[in-house]
């Protein structure tokens, strides 16, 4: 370093002008003129001509690995008697819950079987008979938890479940 080299200290927010140099010793004026004393090993020249011919090189960054189980929507269940089976006129109130529970069920199995972490079982508003079969279904499961919130019983069509 030299008198005239424009400085900054490592560890401050302080640079300025090396106004003199004794032995390891600096001393720089910062802007407002005020002298501060410091050791060489504790300032850096600033020169922003260092980097003029360097050439800089832009590199793609490189994907980050997601495992495919996490790139999975979630599965959709939808209980609505009509995509259930195909001629849903010929099936009374008793034959469409049981088929509704049963279809629940095989689709609890498959995954957990298949170790899924989200189920989204849609069960429509309407009089709340398959709502309330849904939910009966779930409080009796173990590891899982759902929206049971009271607030949104009657008035949401799905229910999210969670696997532990």
């Amino acid at each position: 370093m030299k008198i005239g080299d424009k400085v900054s200290v490592v560890d401050d927010n302080l640079k300025g002008l090396v106004t003199s140099v004794h032995g390891e010793t600096v001393v720089f004026r910062d802007e407002f003129g005020f002298t501060h004393q410091y050791k060489m090993n504790e300032l850096v020249l600033q020169n922003p001509n260092i980097y003029e011919g360097l050439k800089t090189i832009q590199k793609s960054e490189s994907p980050k690995p997601v495992s495919r189980k996490h790139q999975r929507k979630h599965l959709i269940l939808d209980l609505h008697f009509e995509k259930l089976v195909e001629n849903p006129q010929f099936y009374d109130s008793t034959e469409r819950i049981f088929i509704q529970k049963e279809k629940l069920m095989e689709t609890f199995e498959f995954c957990r079987k298949n170790h899924l972490k989200q189920l989204e079982i849609v069960h429509g508003i309407g009089d709340g008979v398959v709502q309330k079969m849904v939910h009966d279904f779930l409080i009796g499961q173990t590891n899982i938890d759902f929206e049971q919130d009271v607030f949104f019983y009657h008035s949401a069509g799905n229910v999210m479940v969670w696997f532990r």
